[in-house]
């Protein structure tokens, strides 16, 4: 079991370090969903010029998305990588998401009932899902991802080997249930591990890794 006191210390020594960090980029629900299936296996900066394309062709919202053919799609975020894979998965995931009735309507649903539903969809999986839940519906669910696997090995709190659900859950029951909290600790935990936190174990630049 995770210790809140060892993560919240973590969290404050991550925010003194680099401050608020403003995550999610976007400026609609809809805009994160498609970022968060965009952003799997490639960066991000990948992913804003692939999102910057759709915009300007006028696709960046359900109906017009929808409407493209696969290589259309695939054409316009060619940027983020895969983009015959993600064509495909945006595909599945924005007519699923229209049949729901769109974000008001997934809105209504509790948390694990959404959860659920949007693991039904082929080609969303747990940390997608869970980008979608914390980031487009601001519902409190720890997303966990490479960085906090690796962050939090390498400082002793977790194995490194449990599987996903058991880490969120870990996360989940340390933490209390705070939307804002999550979402600037994910944040965080992304913005450290890519600028400090490497796998060696003679790493000497984590600037968090003083006794917790």
């Amino acid at each position: 079991m995770i210790r809140k006191n060892a993560l919240l210390t973590v969290y404050h020594r991550l925010f003194e370090a680099y401050g608020p960090q403003h995550w999610w980029p976007a400026r609609t629900p809809f805009e994160v969903m498609v970022g968060a299936v965009l952003t799997q296996n490639t960066a991000w900066t990948n992913v804003k010029r692939a999102i910057l394309n759709l915009e300007q062709a006028g696709c960046l919202d359900a109906l017009s998305m929808v409407s493209l053919t696969q290589e259309q799609l695939a054409e316009l975020i060619r940027p983020s990588g895969y983009f015959n894979i993600k064509a495909k998965r945006l595909l599945n995931f924005v007519a699923w998401y229209l049949e729901c009735g769109g974000h008001k309507n997934l809105e209504a649903t509790d948390t694990p009932e959404l959860r659920g539903l949007l693991l039904a969809v082929n080609g969303v999986g747990p940390e997608t899902a869970d980008d979608i839940l914390l980031y487009a519906f601001e519902r409190p669910v720890f997303v966990i991802d490479v960085y906090t696997r690796r962050l939090f090995t390498r400082l002793g709190l977790i194995g490194g080997d449990e599987d996903y659900e058991t880490l969120r859950g870990a996360f989940e029951s340390a933490l209390d249930r705070d939307v804002p909290l999550y979402n600037e600790y994910h944040a965080l935990i992304v913005r450290h591990a890519k600028e400090k936190c490497a796998w060696h174990q003679d790493c000497h630049h984590c600037r968090v890794e003083a006794p917790l």
